[in-house]
């Protein structure tokens, strides 16, 4: 696989401890730009895919196969090293810091000065939230609080973008908007994005092919 094309899954399966079959099975490619959607109900090891995907599995899980992002093996990486993006149910904003202090953290500590400030400026003007720095989070809406743990993961500069079902916490005309911000903004940076999802309209604006987590 080249550099720039993406996130390639091959052959990965993880098994849960002290089972004899894996509860995850996939192999798949994601271009630039596009999305695929992992779908099946509660238990059928979404979580577990995503968790695979960034390295955050817990001790006795074993993992076979590999992950790769632009061409580079991330499989054996840190969770900090392998430039993949998440997005939560919960937007999980931290409370104790205004919207600009929950933008400022996701921020490479290259970015200094007038130019972090620039850069989180920017990223709320993308959003439709400017002059929402100083804001605290806790006088967001549901839409904004969305909004913001977005362009927060985006400013970490992600080579690859997943989703475990983020808009499922949103009513139904806001999830619509949502949705659509975001497979849009992901779109317009060329990021490969895995959506995890139970809900079949989230996976029709995907857009994308459908495949079950254990293929």
């Amino acid at each position: 696989m080249n550099a720039g094309q993406g996130l390639q899954i091959e052959a990965l399966t993880v098994t849960p401890p002290g089972a004899a079959t894996p509860l995850v099975r996939l192999s798949a490619t994601v271009g630039p730009g596009q999305i695929l959607t992992v779908m099946g109900p509660s238990g059928a090891g979404k979580s577990t895919l995503l968790a695979a995907l960034i390295g955050s599995l817990p001790g006795g899980f074993r993992v076979t196969g590999r992950v790769l992002l632009d061409g580079r093996e991330v499989t054996g990486l840190p969770t900090e090293a392998r430039r993949i993006g998440i997005l939560f149910q919960d937007a999980l904003l931290f409370p104790h810091l205004s919207v600009a202090g929950n933008l400022a953290f996701g921020l490479p500590a290259a970015w200094r000065g007038p130019d972090r400030t620039a850069r989180i400026a920017a990223a709320l003007q993308e959003a439709g939230l400017p002059g929402f720095g100083p804001r605290d989070p806790a006088t967001l809406s549901g839409g904004e609080r969305a909004r913001v743990a977005l362009m927060r993961t985006l400013l970490a500069e992600p080579r690859a973008l997943l989703l475990d079902e983020p808009f499922a916490r949103l009513d139904a005309a806001l999830r619509a908007r949502i949705r659509r911000f975001t497979f849009d903004t992901a779109r317009a940076r060329g990021l490969p994005v895995l959506l995890v999802t139970h809900d079949a309209e989230d996976a029709a604006e995907a857009g994308g092919p459908i495949v079950p987590p254990l293929a």
